[in-house]
């Protein structure tokens, strides 16, 4: 496996990603830029860009703080993340420059490329589509649909796919509701799995020992939702 570290800036501050591609192979194949929960990257991250480079694509587990390092607090978590709900300008912007330099290595095909991400990083994912990104598809996983710049028409340029728990407390119906609203005016190819039973934070085994009402680990969400984003990847690569 190839496994380097890939360096990218914004505004004068430099982030590192965590680029993975499987060695064993020829040539260039489509990229996929991971986006974390909202604690930032971790090794958690890594082994899903990991585990998608052992699947043929390059991978990379993008860095949302600088110097590649997660929140060392929790609780910091929405306080950093705060400005960026209100105005998505700054993560767009990170989450484009490390499209990138994703797109910049020589293992990946810069015409072949998908935005996935977990919680926060589902936000990410869907940010940088409405920023009209060149994206295939998008991904989310438990992830956050609003957004107070929807998308313009025409913005969205791949197929959209968000997965989300139906006991998500998180992502209530309302929100559901209005994200079906945006995508329906912009036109774009796009579906909404709803897990039912399933909390917030589905894929993540780690989430139960936060010990957060409506916070859970669901195995059979997991594998399902991955298999979602699998059968995706096959329609647009």
């Amino acid at each position: 496996m190839i496994e380097r570290e890939i360096a990218y800036e914004v505004g004068g501050k430099t982030y590192l990603g965590s680029y993975y591609a499987d060695d064993g192979l020829d040539g260039a194949r489509p990229g996929v830029l991971v986006a974390p929960e909202g604690g930032g990257l971790t090794e958690h991250t890594r082994s899903i860009a990991q585990r998608l480079a052992a699947a043929g694509y390059a991978t990379l587990a993008m860095d949302y703080y600088g110097g590649g390092k997660p929140l060392d607090d929790i609780n910091q978590v929405m306080t950093r993340l705060g400005p960026w709900f209100a105005d998505p300008t700054g993560i767009r912007e990170i989450a484009t420059a490390a499209l990138s330099a994703l797109a910049a290595e020589p293992e990946t095909d810069p015409t072949n490329l998908a935005a996935i991400g977990y919680c926060f990083g589902g936000t990410t994912a869907l940010e940088l589509a409405r920023s009209g990104a060149a994206l295939k598809a998008i991904v989310g996983f438990h992830s956050g649909l609003g957004s107070v710049r929807p998308a313009a028409g025409g913005a969205i340029r791949g197929k959209v796919l968000v997965q989300i728990g139906s006991e998500d407390p998180i992502v209530p119906p309302e929100q559901r509701a209005a994200f079906e609203a945006e995508m329906k005016a912009v036109g774009v190819d796009w579906r909404l799995i709803l897990h039912g039973g399933v909390g917030h934070s589905f894929t993540n085994p780690n989430v139960d020992a936060l010990g957060r009402e409506g916070f859970r680990y669901d195995a059979a969400a997991d594998r399902r939702s991955w298999a979602a984003m699998i059968d995706l990847f096959g329609e647009v690569f």
